[in-house]
């Protein structure tokens, strides 16, 4: 492992006689990858982690968001590409058909090689539907293993055919045949059903705190970990000048730590909005923003939420709450994210929970009207996709074109944002950013 510090490589003969430190400088390992038992992580994975995170620590981030990019880096390591799935059936199906059918073949002076192929292939086709809804396996991971499934099915098709006519056996053919359809059609079913499969973390988050606590023991604080939001703060007073000024644009989110993350990163400053959380975050100088806000008959909000029960239904809050917008005519640009955009991507980090599925089936009617069938399904099934799955560049890249693609927004829906709901003042868009 390389020392951070000056760049040595310690093997691990260096790191124990060195007691855990760098043979040539000294400077401590925060890690020792022998010494963890699950999940392995090297400081240069560390500090490769939190530079690329930060954009080389120049964006603050929240500790959940690097705990996704953590669990994304350790998931990339142990994946199986296409090619690898391929090249392992050809060497499973191979190496097992010969080994176990000649010595078969040997005792009942019968070739079996070929049906003992059909059964190591059935086998394999079983790992590989397991392996294309494994809860432990990125979206593309199991695409991976969705598609490696329709060319397995393809070969066994082929493959199967030919040999039946070589050992003319019309039984082999009609197994061949079923178990490569079989399996083509497996392989399509999971492949469009990615969106549908939630995920689990590799890691927890109380293991992100400890190895935190290691890294920051042995090389200082982190600049641009953000601390959890403080939601206490006492109103402070603004200066008249400034309280009569308005913004053309407010971001509420619905939750305070995506707030605190906009504002750290001066979003505020460079798009000379607003931003706050449907909690009131920050709630020092929310009473006085809000007096601001409402000067501005051109106000736009754009609304900035996970994909949750709590996050469809934002816009609904804000538009009947009588903190927020109750009858106003404010346009509300929903930035997301929503079910549809899901749908329509693939690689997004998808959860499920009872309690998500509970409060999916509580929303009230006019949030479940602005849904489709589809979405509405999706989150009774207890999904959900968190904001904070996202770095903090691609959030702010999100939420900046969100904001330039409205300009000149209208009724029409221009610059592909959609019209929804009957009060023709709501827009969403089916993608994100």
């Amino acid at each position: 492992m390389k020392c951070i510090q000056c760049g040595t490589d310690n093997t691990l003969k260096d790191r124990t006689e060195h007691l855990g430190a760098c043979k040539n400088c000294q400077h401590r390992f925060a890690f020792e990858p022998t010494q963890m038992p699950a999940v392995k992580v090297t400081d240069p994975m560390f500090a490769k982690a939190i530079a690329d995170l930060s954009a080389n620590n120049s964006l603050f981030y929240t500790p959940k968001q690097l705990l996704y990019f953590l669990d994304r880096r350790l998931r990339s390591k142990a994946s199986m590409s296409k090619a690898g799935w391929i090249f392992l059936y050809f060497f499973v199906t191979g190496f097992f058909s010969l080994l176990i059918g000649s010595f078969l073949s040997d005792i009942l002076n019968f070739s079996l090689i070929p049906w003992v192929a059909i059964v190591v292939s059935t086998l394999f086709v079983y790992l590989l539907y397991r392996s294309s809804r494994a809860v432990r396996a990125t979206t593309k991971q199991r695409r991976a293993s969705a598609e490696s499934l329709i060319v397995v099915g393809v070969i066994i098709l082929v493959v199967g055919i030919i040999i039946s006519i070589t050992i003319e056996s019309f039984l082999f053919c009609a197994f061949s045949i079923v178990l490569g359809m079989m399996t083509i059609y497996l392989g399509r079913l999971q492949k469009s059903r990615q969106s549908e499969f939630s995920q689990e973390f590799l890691i927890g988050q109380s293991d992100l705190a400890e190895w935190l606590i290691r890294w920051q023991n042995v090389n200082g604080s982190i600049a641009q970990l953000l601390p959890p939001p403080n939601e206490q703060a006492a109103p402070v007073t603004i200066s008249p000048e400034i309280s009569t000024y308005s913004f053309d644009r407010l971001v509420v989110c619905d939750t305070a730590a995506i707030a605190q993350l906009l504002i750290a990163n001066n979003f505020h400053f460079e798009n000379n909005c607003a931003i706050l959380s449907i909690t009131g975050y920050p709630q020092s100088i929310f009473d006085t923003t809000m007096q601001m806000l409402r000067r501005n008959p051109a106000l736009k909000v754009y609304v900035f939420h996970d994909c949750s029960p709590r996050g469809v239904e934002l816009i609904h809050r804000l538009s009947s709450s009588e903190r927020w917008f109750q009858n106003s005519n404010v346009v509300m640009i929903d930035v997301g994210l929503l079910p549809k955009q899901i749908l329509a991507a693939q690689g997004m980090f998808i959860q499920s929970s009872p309690e998500s599925a509970q409060a999916a089936k509580q929303l009230s009617p006019e949030v479940r009207d602005s849904l489709s069938i589809a979405d509405v399904e999706w989150l009774e099934a207890g999904n959900f996709v968190e904001l904070e799955s996202f770095s903090p560049q691609r959030l702010i890249q999100v939420l900046n074109r969100g904001i330039a693609g409205t300009q000149e927004l209208d009724a029409s829906g221009s610059d592909g944002f959609l019209l929804i709901g009957d009060s023709g003042y709501v827009y969403s868009t089916d993608s994100f950013g």
